[in-house]
C-alpha cells in the first residue's frame, strides 16, 4: 500500500497538469500552430475517409487528387508535417469534396 505522502505528491502532480482542448494544443508551441494543425489533420482525415468510402487505391487517389502516389502514401501514413493547408484543400477540391471553415471567438 502506498504511503500517504506518496499519494499526496501524486495527487498534487495530477492537479498541476494542464487541461487541453485538443492534442495539438498540448504538443505544439503556439496557439496559431495548434489551429493550423487542427485544420490540416481534419482535412487529412476527410481525404482518407473519402478514399475508403470510394474504394480508391493509392494510385487512383493520386490521379484524382492531382498528386503523386508517394504523396498519397504520405497522406495515408499521417505525415502531417509534409502537408500545408493549401495542398490539402486543393486535394479535397480535386476529389469533389467541399471544404468549409468556421471561425469563432476563442473560449
Amino acid at each position: 500500500m502506498p504511503r500517504a505522502d506518496t499519494v499526496t505528491r501524486q495527487r498534487n502532480r495530477i492537479a498541476e497538469q494542464k487541461s487541453f482542448a485538443s492534442v495539438w494544443d498540448a504538443i505544439v508551441d503556439t496557439p496559431e500552430e495548434a489551429e493550423n494543425m487542427k485544420l490540416r489533420s481534419g482535412l487529412m482525415i476527410a481525404l482518407k475517409a473519402h478514399m475508403e468510402r470510394v474504394g480508391l487505391s493509392h494510385s487512383e487517389a493520386a490521379k484524382i487528387f492531382g498528386v503523386t502516389q508517394p504523396r498519397v502514401s504520405d497522406l495515408v501514413r499521417d505525415k502531417i508535417n509534409l502537408f500545408g493547408l493549401d495542398a490539402l484543400v486543393n486535394m479535397a477540391a480535386a476529389a469533389g469534396l467541399h471544404v468549409e471553415m468556421t471561425v469563432q471567438e476563442a473560449a
